[in-house]
């Protein structure tokens, strides 16, 4: 199992980094990313430090850590730039908090963050078709969620995909140690999207193929 967006204390979770990734690695994980909420007031000070963690932690782990952010209500003219800072810092995953169905995300994120250099749209709430469409031409996953509340749309994100062989990911979206789950149960979530056991494992594939860029 590959959880790509998870929490730490460094925003809103309740776990230090090292204990994050010991309980993902008790679920039975292979690899994880830290990727905290930022915008441009704090990911100089978020980023250097999960990148200096996950270097500490590959060392002596066999769970793989990969640093990264979720730039998270961010102005959708600001995405890119942040975006770009963030690369610069070392983020290897960035993703942009996307059009959740439950908060107030601006209107127009999920186009702006899928036009710049990002890896994952998390929970893009009812997205439009053709952002479905352009984030498959420019390699962007959607992702499908294990988070309460964010994962009310997952069956529309998992339909439009489908249809337009736009790749997906499951992830967690972890703040505290419950929300970590093993494979049995992420693969429940997909089966509840409206995909089938072998989508769950297509997924498991691109984020496999993502961490091998």
């Amino acid at each position: 199992m590959i959880d790509l967006h998870t929490h730490s204390f460094f925003s809103d979770g309740v776990l230090v980094p090292s204990e994050l990734v010991r309980r993902a690695e008790h679920k039975g994980l292979t690899a994880i990313g830290i990727t905290d909420h930022g915008d441009l007031s704090n990911i100089d000070f978020i980023i250097p430090r999960i990148v200096a963690v996950a270097e500490q932690l590959n060392q002596v782990l066999a769970i793989k850590v990969i640093p990264g952010i979720e730039l998270t209500h961010v102005p959708p003219a600001h995405i890119a730039l942040a975006a770009r800072q963030a690369r610069d810092l070392g983020a290897r995953i960035i993703i942009v908090h996307g059009e959740t169905l439950v908060e107030p995300v601006a209107p127009g994120t999920n186009h702006a963050a899928i036009m710049s250099d990002i890896d994952i749209l998390a929970h893009p709430g009812l997205i439009e078709e053709p952002d479905v469409i352009l984030a498959r031409e420019r390699g962007v996953l959607l992702e499908i969620t294990a988070r309460k509340g964010h994962s009310l749309s997952n069956g529309h994100v998992a339909a439009l995909a489908k249809k337009h062989g736009t790749k997906l990911v499951i992830n967690t979206d972890s703040h505290a140690p419950g929300d970590l789950v093993d494979s049995v149960f992420a693969r429940n979530v997909v089966l509840g999207a409206g995909l089938s056991g072998q989508d769950f494992e297509v997924m498991q594939e691109n984020a496999r193929c993502f961490l091998q860029r």
